[in-house]
């Protein structure tokens, strides 16, 4: 082996090492014994190493697995405290209804936030690694995209109700197994490997290959599992000495927090030239956001509370549904002609930036009025997106 070849292999011998051990101060740390701003470090680093771990996971997956199948085991894991929390809330809404209140808050910031900072940070991380204006998206990636389509589309129905429902639950887990058996089936992957992945690669056979993608993914699942809610806990207490609403705070900082694993990966793949795999990943898991967590909330508020009455939604609540689809429905207006450009990312996250910092009442539903309005306006005058649109409604590329 060459001196140069060695000391590649030695630094990525040693970058792999060094984000196996990145969470395991935390997970053996005595947790009772740490203050809030140590608990935000640990757990913070412990996400960091998990991430790393994830993408090189996601990679050697894809040799063996349909991409968007490798994209929706991502989202799932990377996610998984976002679950925890948001059905924690619904479930203590059976007995105390101001959790009801949290439950929203927390599912409608993580989705406003997955799009207006996720999103964004990727095409906008990607496209100056490339030197380009815009992301283009392989057209595999309509099938995320057909079922962020249906599920947006429905999401508009249950501001309606007043609460999320059996109904609901129905048809939205419906669209995820829908969604899961269509990914199982889609597009491989054929991209080079490049750094651990790549050494694990050419280091191992078939069955060794399989053996540690399946460790690192477990492994960092049960780290984000076990550090993202803590994180997210310990930045809202943190929070509690600023002026800031409480609801608030579980809107945007717990969900900010619970959702940094998939965004680190996401802009992990942008950084590495591969933001078509970062935005894909971020789609996927706003598809199993928007059907899989959504649909499952009235379930868990149902069987905690013994009965078949669904989880209310108050004004704000209704609001707060609405401007998340609206969103939803623009972004998917943005992506399905296949070409993110830097300039579209800056408008979504300046929207999304002003309607945060003003979260009156008014201001949501205007903002709610003015992504349909552009939403149309892009439909009407882009004969690409339009097509698209209308090929994606009809379950035809």
């Amino acid at each position: 082996m060459s001196a140069p070849a060695a000391s590649s292999n030695g630094r990525v011998l040693a970058w792999l090492a060094f984000s196996l051990a990145m969470p395991l101060p935390w997970l053996l740390s005595a947790e009772g014994s740490l203050g809030h701003t140590a608990i935000a470090a640990w757990t913070g680093f412990a996400i960091i190493g998990a991430a790393f771990l994830l993408s090189w996971s996601v990679e050697l997956g894809e040799q063996d697995l349909p991409q968007s199948f490798a994209l929706l085991v991502l989202a799932l894991v990377s996610v998984l405290p976002e679950y925890a929390v948001d059905l924690t809330f619904a479930i203590k809404a059976a007995e105390d209804p101001s959790y009801a209140h949290y439950a929203v808050a927390n599912m409608t910031g993580a989705n406003r936030l997955l799009i207006g900072l996720g999103w964004t940070s990727v095409v906008l991380m990607a496209c100056w690694r490339a030197k380009t204006n815009s992301l283009q998206i392989p057209v595999h990636h309509h099938l995320e995209m057909r079922f962020l389509l249906y599920s947006t589309l429905y999401s508009f129905t249950i501001p309606l109700k007043g609460e999320l429902n059996l109904i609901d639950a129905v048809v939205l887990l419906s669209l995820f197994i829908a969604y899961v058996v269509a990914a199982t089936k889609g597009h491989h992957g054929d991209s080079e490997l490049v750094g651990p992945a790549a050494w694990i690669d050419a280091h191992t056979n078939t069955f060794g290959r399989r053996a540690v993608a399946t460790f690192l993914l477990f492994y960092a699942a049960f780290a984000i599992f076990r550090s993202a809610e803590p994180f997210a806990e310990s930045l809202v207490e943190l929070g509690h000495g600023l002026p800031i609403d409480e609801f608030l705070l579980v809107q945007w900082v717990a969900p900010l927090a619970s959702e940094s694993p998939e965004f680190l990966v996401a802009l992990m793949f942008a950084w590495r030239m591969r933001g078509d795999l970062g935005i894909g990943a971020l789609i996927s898991s706003k598809v199993n956001q928007w059907t899989l967590l959504v649909g499952a909330l009235p379930i868990a508020f149902m069987v905690a509370s013994g009965g078949w009455s669904g989880l209310p939604l108050d004004a704000r609540q209704s609001e707060e549904l609405f401007l998340t689809s609206a969103q939803s429905l623009l972004a998917t207006a943005l992506i399905i002609d296949l070409d993110f450009s830097r300039l579209e990312a800056i408008v979504l996250t300046g929207l999304f930036g002003v309607q945060l910092v003003f979260p009156d009442a008014e201001v949501r539903l205007a903002f709610g009025v003015l992504y349909l309005v552009i939403f149309v306006g892009l439909i009407v005058h882009s004969r690409s997106r339009r097509q698209a649109f209308f090929a994606l409604l009809r379950y035809r590329d």
